[in-house]
């Protein structure tokens, strides 16, 4: 089959089917997507909320609970204790499917009827303020992360323990404002650093020890702005930063991104990833527009994944999951999912949201160990395999349409306009952010900041610019957040921010024990800021950046001599950076000439 170009329903541009596409296609019984991957990606996202939380009572044992909707919905939202107990059952809620009606209006009417869970944890223990965490003990304020303890503010900790402020970690400790990092202990103010120890402001480096502003380091101890000195002279010259106040970090955080703009960069971020194309790949084989993966194999169009082959459109998931098409949030052992989210493990589901241990389920929402339901309707196997058939057909025959004329038939994700989630109060936001007006224009909903009812007792400017100067009674202060002192409005900031925030006594220990200022913004704002600092999640075609001698831009003088001599090096290559971006950016060969 050739390949095939087509315009995609949402933002109409044109996008391209390959002929290895349309075998995957093939191999799992589903018609092309109409949507292009980047839309696609945005869909299933709308789905999703992880920071936004409320206070409200859950509608079983009416405890007051957080939960991710707001009191006033549609649907019964419960505790995870009354969620996960034997007092109600999702089949009771179970619907005959009506061939008079489409079938994602059906599904609309079953996702307003039977309970939701207020947050989606597993195993926290001893941490009410998370969302989409699983194994995970004395944490604050966390969110998609599994198996860690003792940490506070951000999301994806991965096996760390004891760290704060962080973005996409994974095997660290004792680490702090780590953004796409791995395998770090003691390490303050890094992106995309790994196996590195008691260093502080660093960008993409990798196994260093005691070293100070750098950036692309490999293999060094005893390094103060990418140059070398004895050991004696670099905690001479450290003693001075022993205490960082906020002037201090602001200062130092301006050096690191001018000695970034100084210094080539690798046109991707990666680590043994074989015949592969995208950004923060590690130990993946066979991946083609790859976003933060980790231990991927042979897939397309996946972000945020760990363990996962065979593939495509996926986001966010911690596996292992296999064969799966169009979802978000599966994992840990899910085997042919597509159309779903937060459902795992899950075997042959279609089109579910909230299905645990559950396998053969078509249509089904917030259920637990159930095989061959539709609409959360229990069927007999054989008049099970005998129904999907005609639902599939019915659904093209029939197909949903929205309120901007876009089309729904078999194969294409959740419609945005039934998830229960404003755009603003979903990742999407964070990935795709739009203002209120554009979100609108474009068919999504929107939530204004409810009305905050708090007393700011300590204004930004009155925050202590060292640690040592805080006192106890920090504890009792609500803190107003520097956006908000600045002047923006919450909906100016268009971050999420919360106006104010306050210390909570495991933070400020963590604080004083590690010498770090008090942080100026909210946590929302805060994570708004890590973010930032990631690359989209799109790929232009350039050139290596390397003129000969010098950079393109002649920044950057080469210390040794590559193989193309005194030429322009004539590597090509798919990246991260647009081409319009400061950075000096290097092919592979170039890169590793100047770093290793």
């Amino acid at each position: 089959m050739n390949r095939e170009s087509r315009t995609c329903q949402n933002c109409k541009k044109e996008f391209w089917i390959e002929p290895e596409d349309f075998k995957f296609y093939e191999k799992i019984h589903v018609p092309p997507p109409t949507w292009c991957p980047e839309c696609r990606l945005m869909r299933k996202m709308i789905w999703r909320n992880e920071r936004s939380l409320y206070r409200r009572t859950c509608d079983l044992c009416k405890k007051e609970i957080l939960a991710i909707y707001p009191s006033k919905t549609l649907f019964p939202v419960y505790c995870h204790e009354c969620w996960w107990s034997d007092k109600w059952n999702a089949l009771d809620y179970g619907m005959e499917y009506n061939f008079s009606e489409t079938f994602f209006s059906q599904y609309g009417k079953l996702e307003n009827g039977v309970p939701r869970l207020a947050l989606n944890n597993k195993n926290a223990i001893n941490s009410e303020f998370v969302n989409q965490t699983g194994n995970i003990k004395n944490c604050y304020l966390v969110f998609g992360t599994a198996e860690a303890e003792n940490c506070m503010y951000g999301r994806r900790f991965i096996r760390s323990k004891d760290s704060m402020d962080c973005c996409e970690v994974e095997d660290c400790e004792l680490c702090y404002e780590n953004s796409y990092s791995r395998k770090n202990y003691d390490v303050f103010y890094a992106y995309n650093t790994q196996n590195s120890l008691s260093s502080r402001f660093l960008s993409e480096c990798r196994n260093c020890t005691n070293c100070f502003l750098c950036v692309n380091l490999r293999n060094k101890q005893y390094h103060i702005g990418n140059a070398p000195y004895s050991k004696e002279e670099y905690y001479k010259e450290i003693k001075k930063y022993e205490s960082l106040s906020i002037s201090k970090t602001t200062d130092l955080l301006e050096k690191l991104y001018d000695l970034k703009l100084r210094t080539p960069l690798k046109y991707r971020q990666d680590a043994q990833a074989i015949n592969s194309s995208g950004d923060l790949l590690f130990n993946c084989r066979n991946i083609v527009s790859g976003f933060n993966c980790h231990d991927a194999e042979n897939c397309k169009n996946v972000t945020d994944v760990w363990f996962i082959k065979d593939s495509q459109d996926v986001f966010s998931t911690y596996g292992p999951i296999e064969m799966c098409y169009d979802t978000m949030a599966m994992g840990y052992g899910t085997y042919r999912a597509f159309f779903s989210f937060d459902s795992w493990p899950a075997v042959d589901a279609f089109y579910a949201d909230h299905c645990y241990d559950s396998s053969n389920i078509f249509g089904c929402a917030n259920s637990r160990n159930k095989q061959y339901c539709i609409l959360n309707k229990q069927y007999a196997k054989e008049e099970y395999e005998t129904l999907v058939p005609r639902i599939i057909k019915h659904m093209n025959d029939m197909p949903y349409i929205d309120q901007k004329g876009r089309i729904y038939k078999y194969g294409e994700f959740f419609p945005p306009e039934l998830s229960p989630f404003a755009y603003n109060e979903t990742i999407a936001q964070e990935y795709f952010p739009l203002t209120k007006e554009e979100a609108i224009r474009q068919g999504y909903s929107w939530k204004d900041p409810e009305e905050r009812n708090y007393t700011i007792t300590l204004k930004t400017e009155g925050i202590p610019d060292h640690i040592k100067d805080v006192p106890d009674s920090i504890l009792n202060d609500i803190i107003q957040c520097a956006h908000h002192q600045l002047g923006h409005s919450v909906s100016k900031c268009n971050e999420q921010c919360t106006e104010a925030y306050r210390i909570i006594p495991q933070e400020l220990d963590f604080l004083r024990k590690m010498n770090l200022p008090l942080p100026r913004l909210c946590p929302n704002c805060r994570h708004y800021q890590r973010i930032k600092q990631r690359n989209p999640l799109k790929l232009w075609k350039r050139k290596c950046m390397c003129a000969g001698a010098k950079s393109e831009n002649q920044v950057y003088a080469n210390t040794i001599a590559h193989e193309h001599g005194d030429n322009r090096c004539d590597n090509n290559f798919e990246t991260t950076y647009a081409p319009e971006r400061p950075e000096i950016v290097y092919c592979e060969k170039c890169y590793l000439k100047e770093v290793v």
